[in-house]
């Protein structure tokens, strides 16, 4: 009879497929989740949170010895140039001392000189600055703000005391006993410990090949990255130096040092290097003066960070601007300013403990800002959807002249 024939079972529709795989993944996902997932997110924010206020408690300690391990980061080519030669171990460790120490002491001899600069400057232009001051005043009582509160304000400022401020600023920001104490002692004994550390990674690659990749990608990155923004932050610096002396503004080269410090700090730095300059280029030519140190500034600013660095430096960082700009505030708000300076560097670090020595979590790093797969992804899609873009025009334009065609014309043809 009819009702006891087998009925062959119909074919899943390929939607339904898709539907299944989908439901079997999440599934699969929901198992896989731990049950108490909120309370180990909630126990690593607050893990988390003990750790910054921790760094912030000691920023005069880790933001020095951070300092040092990058600058022997980045000396480390040194060594390995003169090993290939055959030179001894010992006298390649220190060539790259010798380098580092030299390198720090020239810089705080630059720094000195331009903050002797910058003191003798000032008074020089205490009239013009007051005067600038009361206009400021006038304008600002002009579109209603109380005359009173305004000469309270500006009539405490004094341009002498401005000086005594940045010293005080830089003494403690560069720590004239401890840090500097630190440093030079770490930059004695990192590079001591760096020429044992390839053995090192070499005996534990096997038990551990993710951790030491990562170790060394980030060596790699952050070299390259320290290597580059320098020698740019160094050709950023000589041109504002050159500009602003053609300017005729006054202490070009304190401006043009502040602007090579600047390059380092990512998004921020720019506007932090171009106020000075503005302020005294007002001062002795006015606003031709002023609009020739932005646009001069800007075309140099866009030139190398937003065009040559990217393209030498590549994928070594690997952040979004949205992380790098957080990076900034964050460090600077943790470390100081040095945390500012180095931003980069202790970002890729706490990536690099977090997530690349994880083998769970890779699927992390586009949402951070590596965006290589994202970018041939989007490249793709692209030119799949111009070159359906040109075939439907073409199948417009080919429909188009087969209507265009008058039916009789076959008739008077023939």
């Amino acid at each position: 009879m009819w009702w006891n024939r087998k009925h062959k079972t119909p074919a899943p529709a390929p939607d339904a497929d898709a539907a299944a795989a989908a439901t079997a993944a999440t599934e699969a996902a929901a198992a896989a989740t731990p049950l108490n997932r909120n309370a180990y997110l909630l126990m690593a924010l607050g893990g988390g949170t003990l750790a910054v206020i921790g760094l912030a408690q000691i920023a005069s300690i880790v933001a020095p010895v951070f300092l040092a391990l990058i600058l022997t980061i980045c000396a480390q080519p040194i060594r390995v140039i003169l090993e290939r030669r055959g030179v001894p171990r010992g006298i390649a460790t220190g060539a790259v001392i010798v380098a580092l120490i030299a390198l720090v002491v020239v810089f705080g001899y630059a720094v000195l000189v331009a903050l002797s600069q910058f003191a003798a400057l000032l008074p020089q232009f205490a009239p013009e600055i007051h005067a600038w001051i009361a206009g400021l005043g006038t304008w600002l009582s002009s579109i209603g703000v109380d005359s009173s509160e305004i000469t309270a304000a500006l009539g405490s400022f004094d341009v002498g005391q401005v000086a005594q401020v940045v010293w005080g600023v830089v003494g403690g920001a560069v720590g004239v006993t401890t840090t500097l104490v630190i440093i030079f002692t770490m930059l004695l004994l990192m590079p001591m410990d760096a020429s044992l550390l390839p053995a090192v990674l070499r005996k534990i690659e096997p038990h551990r090949p993710l951790f030491v990749q990562s170790l060394r990608d980030y060596a790699s990155n952050v070299r390259r990255y320290m290597v580059v923004t320098t020698a740019l932050g160094v050709a950023q610096g000589v041109i504002n130096w050159v500009v602003l002396e053609f300017l005729g503004v006054p202490g070009a080269f304190i401006w043009g040092l502040l602007s090579f410090i600047c390059s380092f700090i990512p998004n921020v730095g720019y506007f932090i290097a171009i106020i000075p300059p503005i302020v005294f280029g007002a001062l002795v030519g006015g606003w031709p003066t002023v609009i020739a140190v932005i646009v001069l500034y800007g075309i140099v600013n866009a030139g190398v960070q937003s065009v040559v660095q990217p393209r030498v430096v590549g994928n070594a960082v690997a952040l979004s601007q949205s992380i790098t700009f957080f990076s900034v505030l964050f460090w600077a708000i943790v470390l100081g300013p040095t945390g500012a300076i180095l931003a980069i560097p202790l970002t890729l670090l706490v990536r690099v403990m977090l997530i690349d020595t994880n083998p769970r979590m890779p699927w992390v790093r586009p949402l951070l800002g590596d965006f290589v797969e994202t970018r041939a992804t989007l490249s793709a899609s692209d030119a799949a959807r111009k070159a359906a873009r040109r075939a439907e025009k073409s199948t417009d334009a080919a429909t188009g002249d087969a209507a265009s065609a008058e039916p009789g014309d076959d008739v008077k043809h023939a």
